[in-house]
């Protein structure tokens, strides 16, 4: 009892995938006192030179070995890598056999630790940029890796952010047999190497499985709010935009596929173009948006907003919208974001203009990044983890992918 009642305060504590408390700050401060390592190296500034041939030093394929046994730290299988294929290629003395094992082998893991192996559908709705190596930084890497430098080059590739060494240390104080518990936390993991490394000083970050939206500040959370998300029929998409106004008493374009459903319009502007019925409800209590909606443009018209339900976010379960994330107390939010640079713009002066009925647009001084992930495991401040309900069925297709690929790669090597 007592030990559920703990992971009850943590999970309230961790409602974003952002990690606080003391794992978050002895991994900011492990940060801080390592040199920063960029993901990528910068390209060079003239035309990219021609690849140069690889000579792969025993030692540094030595390295590679080691790294690939030890990859499951990482939430990966080391089957997946060929480490037996590797192997024979060290031993067999031939420089040409190394050469021609190793690269492509280093190749293919850099790829995988940089934008993460599970691709294609398996990442189901997923909208944010590919992390990708260019050639030139392939190159590099290459020519460093080869000479010895394995272990540093691959783990500057990996995601520094404290929910990924979380659930790398949650991960490790999980016995082997657990398999159930090691698919939640390797899927994770798996997430956090799709996301961008740098995801900004100021950033917010919405986890639609835990329902909440939170504002992050040099790695910390400023305010975090319940959210409201897409219900099983509509989905929220996981995409990545800019925050760049807060609009107060907005209209609401209906989207078309709700127009389409629409039994009364009593209460709406109407009208038509080119033969579409184009529907907008007017500012007011009653509007789908509430009296504030949050701005970033996005080609899914996907965006944060108030709302009249108020009610709804006392639900545990909170998957209800056609796909934009209402926001709880969203005006103490806005007046969160528009601090910097537009400081007269404080909760009283957000309320003074919804009171005035004007629909505005305020902009900040400064675009924020935002973030709509899909987190069903948080790792908590003692190494253990909490769990989000999988309100999409996104996890399946990820562990599938990841146990799927080592499963081949070992039928494979017995055949």
């Amino acid at each position: 009892m007592m030990r559920h009642a703990r992971l009850s305060l943590l999970a309230i504590a961790l409602a974003s995938p952002t990690m606080p408390g003391a794992i978050q700050s002895a991994a900011l401060a492990q940060n801080a006192a390592q040199p920063p390592v960029n993901l990528l190296p910068p390209p060079p500034a003239t035309a990219t030179p021609a690849p140069v041939q690889i000579v792969w030093q025993r030692r540094a394929a030595e390295a590679l070995y080691q790294y690939i046994q030890a990859i499951g730290q990482e939430g990966l299988d080391p089957a997946i890598y060929n480490p037996d294929r590797l192997r024979a290629a060290i031993d067999s003395g031939d420089d040409v056999m190394l050469g021609a094992v190793a690269t492509p082998i280093f190749t293919r893991l850099a790829s995988d630790l940089a934008g993460g192996y599970v691709r294609g559908d398996s990442r189901v709705d997923w909208h944010m940029p590919m992390n990708t190596i260019d050639a030139a930084s392939q190159q590099a890497m290459l020519v460093r890796a080869s000479q010895g430098d394995v272990a540093a080059t691959l783990n500057a590739l990996l995601p520094t952010h404290p929910q990924y060494l979380g659930l790398k240390q949650a991960l490790a104080n999980t016995p082997p047999d657990d398999i159930a518990r090691r698919d939640i936390i390797r899927a994770n993991m798996e997430r956090w190497r799709w996301m961008p490394r740098d995801l900004g000083a100021r950033h917010v970050i919405v986890n639609v499985p835990a329902f909440t939206v939170a504002l992050v500040q040099d790695g910390r959370v400023v305010t975090r709010h319940r959210g409201v998300v897409g219900a099983r029929r509509t989905p929220t998409p996981q995409l990545s935009a800019r925050i760049s106004a807060v609009t107060v008493n907005p209209w609401w374009n209906v989207p078309q596929s709700i127009a389409s459903t629409m039994r009364s319009t009593a209460g709406y502007q109407v009208r038509e173009v080119n033969g579409t019925r184009l529907i907008r409800q007017p500012p007011g209590p009653r509007n789908a948006l509430g009296r504030l909606k949050i701005e970033m443009p996005n080609e899914w018209a996907i965006y944060l907003h108030d709302t009249p339900a108020q009610a709804l976010f006392d639900r545990p379960v909170r998957a209800f919208s056609h796909g934009c994330i209402r926001t709880q107390y969203v005006r103490d939010f806005a007046a969160d974001l528009l601090a910097p640079g537009n400081g007269q713009w404080d909760r009283a002066a957000i309320d003074a203009a919804i009171a005035r009925g004007d629909t505005r647009s305020i902009t900040l001084a400064q675009p924020v990044p935002v973030y709509i992930s899909y987190f069903t495991a948080a790792a908590t401040t003692d190494g253990n983890i909490v769990t989000y309900p999988d309100i999409y069925g996104r996890d399946a297709p990820v562990r599938q992918a990841l146990n799927r690929a080592s499963a081949a790669t070992q039928q494979a090597s017995r055949n």
